[in-house]
């Protein structure tokens, strides 16, 4: 709750958090609109492979486009952030490289992602992951990493991930077991067939809409077919120590009147195996009809207490609670993404403290099945590509199957036809054995087995 003084006494002083960011997108772009208007905080660096596209969404977000200063390498972007101006850079590693206190990596993109994290990390800077998609497969290595070096791995406050751990934290401080937590999202079993082609017309959007730009549909049917959700919950499971079921996601239609009934042990007449479980509720139906007083852009968690004298407070301050009284529900109904990312910012910078870590180690993990028969030789695109879909398992049973991490998939070539729906595992696929991310995930992998 100090947040705000903390930085205004930096401002007063003069001695603002540098921060570099990598990666100019949407959520970039959001992070840049807020990041101007934090007292205590400096930009010093921005980094896009597309220089001219992150000045231009700077401007949009509210910079001047003077304010932005073209460098070839981080010695000279220190110089030019020491002159007041930010650097403008085409590499995220000589952004990690540089000046800074905080780095905020946004690119999206799991093996940038994690390369950029992992150079900051080892030179003492603190990182601020918005790519999730990383996170799922090296967090745990890069968490450990980071206490390695002095620093602090953190999850993107604004982000539904972060903002879900948050709630966790609430409740387990006030002395209640929760039960079950995650998000709203829009999500119905004929989406797993999308594909890029046909993602936007699954959200309505017209020709107009998409001319504007902005509108990547590999991104968009990632969330649509689910994926993005098991990237997110398998997220708060390793942060949280919570499970994800064994057959995965439910994805029940639930207004935010149905959570405290439904998101409960099925014992005790909800749809979940057993409490302490990280699961999400879609606001259509089967049928793609919408639930009223949906939570398709929030998130919740559902806890109970021991204490009979709690349970009567649940329904005395007007909480929703099941039938029984004993089981209730806490959401928040929005989250702004990256316009929150400061929390984050000042936390670790501040306070040394990240807004949601893989605390919890390779708790749960995210696979890829075929969203069509596909034939032998034919690659994998990834993430809301045309040929596989993610979903949630417990690592464990990942990792006795063999079972190959969505952020892995990309790229991949198929060594033998498979079926739809077909869970890929190591023996499907070659892997590029180039790939850093690999390297770090093998390093994570050998960590894992020698702690089992």
């Amino acid at each position: 709750m100090n947040l705000a003084r903390a930085l205004a006494a930096r401002d007063d002083a003069g001695r603002p958090i540098r921060v570099g960011l990598v990666g100019a997108g949407k959520f970039g772009t959001m992070i840049l609109a807020q990041l101007r208007l934090m007292p205590g905080v400096q930009l010093c660096v921005l980094a896009d492979l597309d220089a001219g596209r992150a000045r231009r969404a700077a401007v949009s977000a509210g910079w001047s486009a003077d304010a932005f200063a073209l460098a070839r390498d981080a010695n000279t972007a220190n110089d030019t952030a020491r002159a007041g101006r930010v650097a403008l850079v085409e590499s995220g590693e000589v952004a990690a490289a540089c000046e800074i206190d905080v780095l905020i990596e946004a690119t999206g993109h799991e093996e940038a992602g994690a390369l950029h994290a992992y150079r900051a990390l080892e030179r003492g800077v603190h990182v601020v992951m918005v790519t999730v998609e990383a996170d799922v497969v090296v967090g745990p290595l890069l968490h450990a990493h980071a206490r390695k070096h002095g620093a602090v791995y953190s999850m993107a406050y604004g982000d539904q991930p972060a903002i879900i751990c948050e709630l966790v934290d609430w409740a387990r401080t006030c002395g209640f077991e929760v039960v079950a937590a995650g998000k709203g999202t829009k999500f119905a079993p004929v989406y797993r067939r999308s594909t890029p082609d046909t993602a936007f017309g699954y959200y309505g959007f017209t020709p107009e809409q998409i001319a504007t730009g902005g509108f990547n549909p590999k991104m968009f049917n990632s969330f649509l077919d689910g994926t993005k959700s098991a990237i997110e919950m398998v997220a708060v499971a390793n942060a949280t120590g919570l499970d994800v079921a064994e057959e995965g996601l439910t994805f029940a239609p639930a207004s935010v009147n149905d959570l405290a009934t439904l998101m409960r042990p099925r014992s005790e007449g909800g749809i979940l195996p057993r409490a302490g479980i990280a699961d999400v509720v879609s606001c259509v139906r089967e049928d793609e009809s919408f639930v009223e007083n949906h939570l398709r852009w929030g998130v919740y968690v559902t806890f109970t207490s021991e204490s009979a004298y709690a349970q009567r407070c649940f329904g005395e301050y007007g909480m929703s609670t099941d039938q029984s009284g004993r089981y209730t529900a806490l959401w928040r109904p929005y989250h702004l993404i990256g316009l929150e990312i400061g929390v984050s910012v000042a936390s670790v910078a501040l306070r040394g403290e990240p807004t949601g870590a893989p605390f919890a180690g390779h708790r749960a993990e995210v696979v890829c099945a075929t969203r069509r028969a596909m034939r032998a030789g034919e690659i994998i695109d990834g993430e809301g590509g045309y040929a596989v879909y993610g979903t949630s398992v417990p690592a464990a049973r990942a990792r006795e199957r063999r079972l190959v991490p969505m952020g892995l998939a990309h790229g991949l070539r198929l060594q033998r036809d498979v079926e739809a729906d077909h869970p890929i595992g190591e023996a499907d696929v070659t892997f590029d054995e180039s790939s850093f991310l690999w390297k770090l995930r093998r390093e994570q992998d050998a960590l894992v087995a020698a702690a089992v």
